[in-house]
């Protein structure tokens, strides 16, 4: 995983929003009814000084519904939380991965079964950058 440092001055881009929800079942006719807008800024970016964005490179993370190649929208100013995705440095590595607390034991765990759970120990170095906050999916 490569990071890149970016600064991020959210700017307004309205975007128009349709009100009709879609159904992802049956087919049904076009509804044509204009909700207003959205800024997408305004919607995935809670905290610009805190906020930055990596790209995805494997599979370990696709039964949270992230894959390869998708786009991280991530904030250092949430609280990593037992239960939180989060971009951590492991002995200077970065790595993507679910934190899991229980009492004083720490694990990164996967969610694919082909990859194991890493168990922090004393010796070994963690350093969470931040908390994923939102998944961009390209098709």
């Amino acid at each position: 995983m490569i990071a890149h440092a970016c600064r991020l001055a959210p700017l307004p881009c309205p975007l128009p929003l349709f009100g009709a929800r879609i159904p992802a079942g049956f087919p049904s006719p076009a509804d044509d009814d204009l909700e207003g807008t959205i800024d997408l800024n305004e919607q995935l970016i809670r905290h610009p000084a805190a906020t930055f964005f990596l790209r995805v490179q494997g599979d370990s993370m696709i039964h949270a519904g992230i894959r390869d190649g998708d786009l991280l929208v991530v904030d250092r100013s949430r609280e990593a939380k037992s239960g939180s995705i989060v971009v951590a440095a492991v002995d200077g590595e970065l790595t993507l991965k679910r934190l899991k607390i229980e009492g004083e034991r720490v694990w990164l765990v996967p969610e694919h079964p082909d990859y194991a759970p890493l168990e922090i120990r004393g010796e070994m170095g963690l350093m969470i950058w931040g908390v994923v906050a939102h998944v961009v999916h390209s098709f």
